[in-house]
């Protein structure tokens, strides 16, 4: 019997030692792929691997062998989940692996839009400092992190990470209830109360149908005057268009953002085409340390050779 054969559609999405299976296989890798060079490079593959290549029901049909779609990553929107069923195809994914990464990443955000950080590096690097009458440069206005509620919007893995951190800087945590749910659990805020309250709204949840632009011109708008906005999540669970008018007119404090809704953003973002000193913009690289990237490949590695085992794992 031939051994099984594995496909990394996009190996430079995770440039970082990469251990095989232990189950004899065949092992092949691409440094990137398009659809249709997914479909064709699937043709005798037992485990397709990919990061961001999107197994489309097409992808699926060119690939009769295909047993296991290995996601390179947490999110699996790329993946026709209904048509993988419906040809038997497994599908898994990688899980908790960001927590410190993404988590910290996050604070980052916080830290910097809250210390005006881009505002006061303009600064110095303006001569504003060098003018100052005193020993020190007063610009913008600066806020502490202790003491400012906290909405979290996403209490998994990645929320409770953020969580953790936040409350070790003093501030009052609190995680938000779906939107338009018709009970609000216990240590949780109603969506439109979290937003009418919070200092900073983080965002932390899947993206889902009914999650797409959960951050909308509305939601803005029921937000607290001044209020952050931060998301290491994924991009379309924002509004750009909305949140770029809500910067624009004064109405937020700032946004951190490491995830836009196309990515990369060859076509341009909005986003992009303005210098905001309250505007932080990260291209996807909360996940991204050394630490963070050998973790996620190591449980790659598990997951494709648990499968392979007869033990399947992670599977959504």
């Amino acid at each position: 019997m031939s051994q099984p054969q594995i496909v990394f559609l996009d190996r430079d999405t995770l440039p970082v030692l990469v251990h095989r299976p232990g189950t004899p296989h065949q092992w092949i890798e691409y440094p990137a792929s398009s659809v249709a060079q997914a479909a064709e490079r699937l043709g005798a593959a037992t485990v397709a691997i990919t990061n961001k290549v999107p197994i489309t029901a097409e992808v699926l049909a060119a690939a009769p062998l295909l047993k296991l779609v290995a996601v390179a990553a947490t999110g699996y929107n790329i993946v026709d989940l209904e048509a993988c069923r419906a040809r038997g195809v497994a599908v898994c994914n990688i899980r908790d692996y960001a927590i410190h990464g993404v988590a910290e990443h996050t604070l980052l955000l916080m830290l910097a839009l809250s210390r005006q950080l881009p505002a006061y590096r303009a600064d110095v690097l303006d001569g504003a400092w060098q003018r100052a009458p005193g020993f020190c440069h007063f610009g913008a206005t600066m806020h502490d992190l202790a003491g400012r509620r906290l909405c979290l919007i996403g209490a998994g893995a990645l929320g409770q990470a953020t969580a953790h951190l936040a409350r070790a800087f003093g501030m009052n945590v609190f995680f938000v209830e779906r939107r338009g749910a018709a009970q609000v659990r216990e240590g949780y805020l109603d969506f439109d109360t979290a937003l009418a309250s919070a200092d900073i709204v983080s965002l932390h949840c899947p993206l889902t149908d009914d999650t797409r632009h959960l951050i909308d011109a509305a939601a803005l708008a029921r937000m607290k005057p001044g209020a952050l906005l931060i998301n290491t999540a994924r991009g379309g669970l924002i509004d750009e268009a909305a949140l770029l008018a809500a910067l624009q007119a004064g109405r937020l404090g700032g946004a951190g953002l490491d995830v836009l809704h196309e990515e990369p953003p060859r076509r341009g973002n909005p986003l992009l085409d303005v210098s905001l000193p309250h505007l932080i913009v990260t291209p996807h690289v909360a996940w991204a340390s050394q630490q963070t990237m050998q973790r996620l490949a190591a449980q790659l590695t598990e997951n494709i050779d648990a499968f392979l085992k007869g033990e399947p794992r992670n599977l959504v």
